[in-house]
């Protein structure tokens, strides 16, 4: 069964990186499924830090954009959601290639949500954890 209540393709989903930080860390959207969203990342140098490795805060980054988007395609439209607190454990560090996150839902709540993003490198070994706390906010309408 799936998680989501809107419609998207990743098609969509990539055109909503233009003009954004996403878009110059050139994330991409790369799968979904019922329950996931998946995502890469480059690592060279607009994503390192001074030592030449994937800095910390570009997986960050590519964390909350992945579970971000994924909270906001579980609500309905009269919904919309925001980060809340996020947190991440960095266990193997990256030079070159790419990174691929993938966002889980741990809890969908009215109110809140939670969301898993592991990060790994093209081997499958683990880069980076995160868990991202999500506000569930309703659209307010304009007055006219």
């Amino acid at each position: 069964m799936s998680i989501w209540k809107q419609n998207f393709s990743l098609d969509t989903l990539n055109q909503t990186s233009k003009n954004t930080l996403v878009e110059h860390l050139q994330i991409e959207y790369t799968d979904f499924d019922d329950q996931s969203i998946t995502g890469r990342m480059p690592v060279c140098q607009l994503t390192h830090q001074p030592l030449g490795m994937l800095h910390g805060g570009a997986s960050v980054v590519l964390a909350e954009t992945l579970g971000s988007v994924a909270a906001n395609f579980c609500v309905s439209e009269d919904h919309f959601c925001v980060g809340l607190d996020i947190n991440a454990n960095h266990v193997r560090a990256m030079r070159s290639g790419f990174v691929y996150g993938t966002a889980k839902p741990l809890h969908l709540g009215v109110s809140t949500q939670i969301w898993q993003i592991d990060i790994v490198d093209d081997k499958s070994r683990l880069v980076c954890t995160s868990r991202l706390t999500i506000a569930v906010k309703k659209n307010k309408r304009k007055q006219s």
